[in-house]
């Protein structure tokens, strides 16, 4: 009867990994089968590629959002710096791309946003939440105080005296 259990459990565990070698396989693969690993194929003009470089390090990546488009590995980032290189190539200067990019993305795609009216949320909305934050620590802070510093009433006295079980001229 045991040697049947252990012999069952020997299945379960050889099924178990097997399901588990063939889930995880496509995760492992799929880094070799990606059409081009998310990194942009360099044309060898040094100069084209030192400013296709700088200009990506100035943008943001849409849809990985902490990077810039130099230091993601995405599709999206992919095919915007191979974009710009081909505006290199056309003659574009570095402002023609970057007002190119920011109209067809939006001031979100620059690292450093300009100070105008769309943005002022975007600069000051840091500033303004913490402004709104110092204040309610102050009126929490002064309510609290307020509360330990006032006496307390004869009736509320007797009462805490009761739920001690003291009498109120007890000095114990």
């Amino acid at each position: 009867m045991v040697d049947r259990l252990v012999i069952a459990m020997q299945k379960s565990a050889l099924a178990l990994r097997r399901f588990l070698l063939l889930a995880l396989t496509p995760l492992i693969l799929a880094p070799a089968f990606a059409a081009d690993g998310g990194v942009a194929q360099a044309l060898g003009d040094p100069v084209v590629e030192a400013r296709v470089t700088r200009l990506a390090e100035e943008l943001r990546c849409l849809t990985c959002m902490g990077q810039s488009i130099a230091d993601s590995q995405s599709a999206f980032s992919s095919d915007m710096k191979r974009e710009i290189r081909a505006m290199i190539v056309a003659g574009k200067s570095d402002k023609e791309i970057v007002d190119f990019m920011v109209q067809r993305y939006g001031d979100f795609v620059l690292y450093r946003p300009p100070v105008k009216s769309t943005t002022w949320l975007l600069w000051g909305g840091p500033f303004l939440l913490l402004a709104l934050a110092l204040l309610f620590l102050v009126a929490k802070l002064r309510k609290r105080s307020a509360q330990a510093g006032s006496e307390l009433s004869e009736s509320e006295h007797r009462q805490a005296a009761s739920l001690l079980g003291k009498s109120v001229g007890d000095g114990k």
